[in-house]
C-alpha cells in the first residue's frame, strides 16, 4: 500500500523559508515522477513542482518560479519542497503526490493516484 506523509508546514511571515517533505513507502520511489499541489481555500487544487524519478529534470508553476525548489532523496524515498520568499498568496495546504504510471512525467492533478494528507502552510502578511 502507498503511502505518502508529508511534515513541514507552518505559519511564517511574508519573505520567510518553510522546507517540506515527504516520505514515501509501499513504491518503488526511484521509478516515479513526484509532485507536489497546493489547495487554497475555496479554490481548486493546483500544480506547483514535479520531478522526475531521476531527479535530473525538474517543472515549476510560474507562480513559484525561481522561489521554490524541489528535490528528491532516492535512498531515503523522500521528496522536498523549499519555499523561499514566501508570500501569503502561497497560503495553502500543501500535498504530495505520486502517479502509478513509471518513468512519465506528468502536471495534472489527474494524472497523480496516490497522495499524502497534505501539510498547512500560512504565510501572514
Amino acid at each position: 500500500q502507498v503511502q505518502l506523509v508529508e511534515s513541514g508546514g507552518g505559519l511564517v511571515q511574508a519573505g520567510d523559508s518553510l522546507r517540506l517533505s515527504c516520505a514515501a513507502s509501499g513504491l518503488t520511489f526511484t521509478f516515479y515522477t513526484m509532485g507536489w499541489f497546493r489547495q487554497a481555500p475555496g479554490k481548486e487544487r493546483e500544480f506547483v513542482a514535479r520531478i522526475n524519478w531521476s531527479g535530473g529534470n525538474t517543472y515549476y508553476a510560474d507562480s513559484v518560479q525561481g522561489r521554490f525548489t524541489i528535490s528528491r532523496d532516492n535512498a531515503k524515498s523522500t521528496l522536498y519542497l523549499q519555499m523561499n520568499s514566501l508570500k501569503p498568496e502561497d497560503t495553502a495546504v500543501y500535498y504530495c503526490a505520486a502517479p502509478q504510471v513509471m518513468f512519465r512525467n506528468f502536471e495534472k492533478p489527474s494524472d497523480y493516484d496516490y497522495w499524502g494528507q497534505g501539510t498547512q502552510v500560512t504565510v501572514s502578511s
